[in-house]
């Protein structure tokens, strides 16, 4: 099993360092899981119990100068570790400068992802900064565990207003209730809800724009045999709601959530080879 990767791009690594970041602020412990072509970022809902579940896929090329891996066999050409996010970020954050980050697998005392931060210098030796960060490696047994989750027929699928915009109206919600009611149509109409004993607020956005598959014939969704103006709602947690939009950095091209009434509300943020799926559960 072996894995190396180098980063020479100084755009790149900054794009990349900003989706670990992002990943960092919505989960403590993560799944990264490695092929030839992709890596992928895994929260399994499992390990949160009943809490929110991250699914971010990358295309190496899109980021790396240098990708090489074997994985645990050759029917198996893959390799899943679990790690700290946080630490990953940190690490990056000395290679904000770097003329080079190079990131391997070892495994000296134990597993480790070895991140060696190659910064410049005046003189022509140059300063490596290195950070070891402890990884598990999951055996195959468990792989199954972190698949990608599968999406239920959604009521609703819409694209969702400027991402700071609903940061600024959730996070003045949230000082008032923990519980956020999110409803939307296929006319391009969503609400933000709370309701508590003393206060009721709703903001309403709308002309959002459905994404066309939300209404498609013989799409997966039960959507098109419904009234364009009915609603489908769900109530989520707010703090997961305000954590994803307070912690991405991926500063998505689209943006958009499907509903399942009363069950999840799937958000799904793309930026060129990017995408990062968020799934919220609802409260019954």
């Amino acid at each position: 099993m072996r894995f190396r990767a180098k980063i020479v791009d100084l755009a790149c690594l900054s794009h990349f360092s900003r989706i670990i970041n992002t990943i960092a602020k919505l989960a403590k412990t993560c799944i990264l899981r490695l092929t030839v072509c992709k890596l992928y970022f895994i929260v399994s809902d499992k390990v949160a119990n009943g809490g929110a579940s991250l699914w971010c896929e990358l295309s190496q090329g899109n980021f790396f100068d240098e990708f090489q891996m074997e994985g645990v066999a050759a029917e198996h050409n893959e390799i899943y570790l679990e790690f700290v996010p946080e630490n990953l970020s940190r690490a990056l954050k000395t290679a904000q400068s770097a003329k080079a980050v190079k990131i391997k697998l070892t495994n000296k005392h134990c597993p480790c992802l070895r991140v060696a931060v190659e910064l410049p210098s005046l003189s022509s030796s140059s300063r490596i900064v290195t950070h070891d960060i402890p990884v598990g490696v999951i055996p195959r047994r468990m792989w199954n565990d972190f698949r990608e989750p599968s999406v239920p027929d959604f009521d609703v699928s819409i694209y969702l207003p400027v991402l700071k915009t609903m940061k600024s109206v959730v996070e003045r919600m949230k000082n008032l209730s923990n519980f956020i009611v999110i409803e939307a149509n296929l006319s391009g109409e969503m609400n933000l809800k709370i309701e508590t004993d003393l206060v009721s607020v709703t903001t309403h956005f709308k002309d959002l724009g459905n994404p066309p598959w939300a209404s498609e014939d013989g799409c997966q969704s039960s959507a098109q045999c419904r009234d364009l103006e009915s609603m489908a709602e769900a109530c989520i947690d707010i703090k997961k709601l305000q954590q994803l939009l307070a912690g991405q950095q991926v500063n998505p091209t689209k943006a958009l959530c499907n509903i399942v009434r009363k069950r999840i509300v799937h958000f799904i943020l793309l930026h060129e080879e990017v995408s990062l799926q968020y799934f919220i559960p609802a409260i019954a």
